[in-house]
């Protein structure tokens, strides 16, 4: 049983997002703040009714529902215009097997009949007199009654749920976030219960009481007791003694500690941590459906990580398994044809590329791929030698490298057009740099499709005379500024010019370390904006 498409309404950072998943492996990459982590935490709320390990109905507060919906409702109110409270909604279709039939139904945003799981955060109609009261006067208005709202879980067919109801079992695997030396205990302990077979489970705790009563019957505490018990009278009218905790609250979980190695886990490196919670989590998840891991990557090493993530693979499989990533090493183990690149609204897969762009992406290791998903703007450009100008020519525009302020600087060779193709799916703000070639207008008619988008920028200089970055670095600054910033003495700019094409790495290097200023020439500088 698997989750095949995911549709969230206000939840947090997500206003509104739609992803469809695969029935196997599916990595998620996006740039922070896109809502990675707020997906897989709405597709466990939906599966679970829970948040932060907690039932969801203790965890209410007004931050689940997105920031810009509460905004609007409030602004609408104070403007006089009394709009309905907005409301979280997470809609989960299933794939449709025999466990799933009895969700179907259309009772969903899309009118599909399907087996589906939908959870809202919505307003109790039961609370409508105190809402009323809440919003009456709207000068004092500054967020959404969350008091008065609840958790409505049913299915696609408008039936109520309850846990035992959900046929697809889920675990949502984020170590990171388990900081405190308590916390990793409690969290990996949980793992370990829940591994361990009932009669595991039994022994433990019979194990766990058999130490205590032992504990007691130690000749050095009666000894203790003994002297505590002289003091009767002064400290108390009672005997005063020390014992073990035997309340019901004192379970083994209390007093054990997960070790590796003899050594407890929260003094071992972080990295092993986080690689034990992980595999604990999916080795005790035998029966789980999903799984959702967040950023597996966290404090592990290349080698560590690449040990990891074959586990993943080996382990799942037959499950289905989404991880969100910021490591193109996870992208490439896992596989590009598994990515699901997402802005926080849509997920885009290589099946949404034309045929032949999607076959240059397989065959191409995902690292410059991940780069320009990730960043905030993206500068294309032909080759290394373009990259250094560039990267000059921003630094003195802005005082700072590109990467200081989250711009890459990709070098695509002359494939810039697959790379277009996905900045227009994931409307991705994206500058290309390329030479003319000597035919300017014809290099310009070749982008006619991707220079309509908004916010896709085309700098090709109309100059046919200057067909390359050479060319061009020698009409902006002339012949003896050039032989100063690379040294040397050419009579002629023929010279100078068959010097740079053959070295073109090494002048660019020049021309980058040297104090002057180079004069950049003006297709450039359009796309250092």
């Amino acid at each position: 049983m698997s989750i095949t498409r995911v549709v969230v309404k206000n939840y947090r950072a997500l206003r509104h997002a739609d992803v469809t998943f695969g029935d196997e492996v599916n990595v998620i990459v996006g740039d922070n703040e896109a809502g990675k982590s707020t997906l897989l935490e709405a597709i466990n709320l939906a599966l679970r009714r829970q948040l932060n390990r907690r039932a969801a109905d203790y965890e209410l507060h007004p931050f689940l529902i997105n920031a810009d919906a509460v905004a609007e409702f409030v602004a609408s109110h104070k403007g006089g215009v009394k709009v309905p409270p907005p409301e979280a909604v997470i809609e989960l279709y299933l794939q449709e097997t025999a466990k799933t039939v009895d969700l179907i139904g259309s009772i969903n945003s899309e009118r599909i009949t399907c087996p589906g799981i939908t959870l809202a955060i919505k307003l109790d109609e039961n609370c409508l007199d105190q809402y009323r009261s809440y919003i009456s006067d709207p000068s004092v208005l500054n967020s959404i009654p969350m008091e008065f709202y609840e958790i409505v879980w049913t299915s696609f067919a408008g039936t109520p749920l309850s846990p035992s109801s959900i046929p697809i079992k889920s675990a949502l695997i984020d170590p990171s976030n388990i900081s405190n030396s308590y916390a990793a205990n409690k969290y990996v302990l949980e793992i370990v219960r829940d591994y361990l077979t009932k009669e595991q489970s039994v022994d433990l705790a019979l194990a766990y009481r058999t130490m205590r009563d032992t504990f007691q019957g130690d000749a050095r505490i009666t000894e203790i007791n003994a002297e505590l018990a002289s003091k009767q009278g002064v400290v108390s009218s009672k005997v005063l003694s020390v014992a073990m905790d035997t309340t019901t609250r004192a379970s083994w979980e209390t007093g054990v500690l997960p070790h590796l190695n003899d050594i407890p886990l929260t003094l071992v490196g972080k990295g092993e941590q986080n690689a034990v919670k992980i595999k604990l989590a999916i080795e005790s998840a035998d029966k789980c459906d999903v799984f959702l891991l967040e950023e597996p990557e966290n404090h592990l090493s290349h080698g560590n990580l690449g040990r990891l993530v074959s586990h993943l693979a080996d382990r799942c499989q037959g499950r289905q398994l989404i991880v969100s990533t910021h490591s193109s090493f996870v992208l490439n183990k896992l596989g590009i044809d598994h990515v699901l690149m997402f802005n926080g609204q849509k997920a885009v897969t290589l099946d949404h590329l034309p045929p032949d762009t999607k076959s240059y992406f397989q065959r191409l290791p995902g690292h410059d791929t991940l780069r320009m998903i990730l960043a905030d703007r993206s500068i294309l450009v032909e080759g290394p030698s373009d990259e250094l100008i560039v990267q000059m020519a921003f630094k003195q525009r802005h005082g700072k490298l590109p990467l200081e302020v989250g711009v890459e600087v990709i070098s695509v060779g002359t494939s810039f057009k697959r790379f277009l193709d996905i900045a227009i799916l994931l409307d991705l703000d994206v500058d290309v740099v390329r030479d003319n070639d000597g035919k300017a207008a014809e290099k310009k008619a070749l982008f006619v499709d991707y220079a309509s988008g908004a916010r896709i920028h085309i700098n090709i200089d109309a100059d046919d005379a200057a067909p390359t970055l050479e060319p061009q670095l020698l009409k902006a600054n002339g012949l003896a500024k050039m032989n100063t910033m690379l040294g040397k003495a050419f009579a002629t700019s023929a010279d100078l010019l068959t010097y740079c094409t053959a070295n073109k790495t090494d002048c660019a290097l020049a021309l980058y370390d040297h104090p002057d200023a180079l004069v950049i020439p003006g297709y450039i500088r359009n796309a250092v904006r």
